[in-house]
């Protein structure tokens, strides 16, 4: 068609698109006052402007927007999300961990992280297992496994997934101390986030199960939110499986919360003990009587 033709096309659009309208600005800089002010930016282009206060709730849109989008052209139906400790090393790193331990206090907490590294391999199979399963339904990839993005347990997640050669997706968190995703990422699913509420709720918003494996205040966090959300009605109930029973049943009397009646004891069944990757998988097929590969 010509320009002619295309211009008359009921069809195509009137109006330029913003990167069009924003590459504009930018092949005719200005060098009067008006032009040199900040206000005279495009507002979609003016960070200054996007980082004010007043523009939290824009930011929140974009939070839940980016990776909602991202995802959705991924053909990601739905998540196997992982939560952990980013302190537990993997086996092949045990001994550095030991090593490096300099005071008798220091070597028995590492002494006690070392004997967690087991769960490093049990997140890094589950992911292997439900990845090598490659469940597909209405043309979306289920059960892609997400993790926090991070090291140990999150990693071991992202890397099981990448044994199998497939995508896996990190949900970054910027702090103050320098974080960075793990390298068993998914480059185009890796993300980053100001905001924990918006990250939490992308971890949750297309989870069909959630494997919980021994951690800090972050995974206490994560997993109690996320019995609150199916105790009180506003998630439905899905597979929450809890790995390493000694250190649960060390940290948290969950039985004395039901005595002392502030939950009901049927609460204590909306997540369901397990201590290996196969046997958190089986609840997953058992609870989505899925028809799925040997893997």
């Amino acid at each position: 068609m010509t320009e002619e033709e295309i211009n008359r096309a009921l069809v195509n659009r009137k109006f330029y698109k913003a990167e069009q309208e924003a590459g504009f600005a930018e092949n005719h800089p200005g060098a009067t006052p008006q032009q040199l002010d900040p206000a005279y930016r495009l507002a979609f282009r003016d960070t200054d402007f996007l980082l004010r206060e007043e523009l939290r709730p824009v930011r929140f849109q974009l939070e839940l927007f980016k990776a909602e989008m991202l995802l959705e052209e991924a053909d990601i139906g739905s998540t196997l999300v992982i939560y952990g400790s980013a302190r537990i090393p993997s086996p092949e790193h045990a001994q550095a961990a030991l090593d490096a331990a300099t005071t008798p206090e220091r070597k028995a907490v590492v002494e006690r992280l070392v004997a967690k590294s087991k769960y490093y391999d049990e997140a890094r199979e589950l992911a292997r297992l439900a990845s090598a399963c490659g469940v597909v339904e209405e043309g979306k990839r289920q059960f892609v496994v997400c993790s926090g993005g991070g090291p140990s347990i999150m990693e071991a997640a992202n890397r099981g997934a990448v044994d199998v050669g497939a995508d896996t997706v990190g949900l970054n968190i910027v702090l103050p101390h320098e974080q960075s995703p793990n390298p068993y990422v998914t480059p185009h699913l890796s993300f980053q986030f100001h905001y924990f509420a918006l990250r939490k709720m992308h971890f949750l918003m297309r989870a069909r199960a959630v494997a919980v494996f021994p951690g800090g205040f972050g995974t206490f966090d994560e997993f109690f939110e996320l019995l609150t959300l199916i105790q009180t009605g506003k998630m439905k109930p899905i597979p929450v499986l809890l790995f390493g029973g000694d250190y649960w049943n060390r940290v948290i009397n969950f039985r004395a919360i039901a005595e002392e009646g502030v939950i009901n004891f049927e609460d204590l069944n909306l997540f369901k003990p397990v201590e290996t990757a196969q046997e958190a998988w089986d609840e997953i097929v058992r609870f989505y009587d899925l028809d799925v590969c040997e893997a």
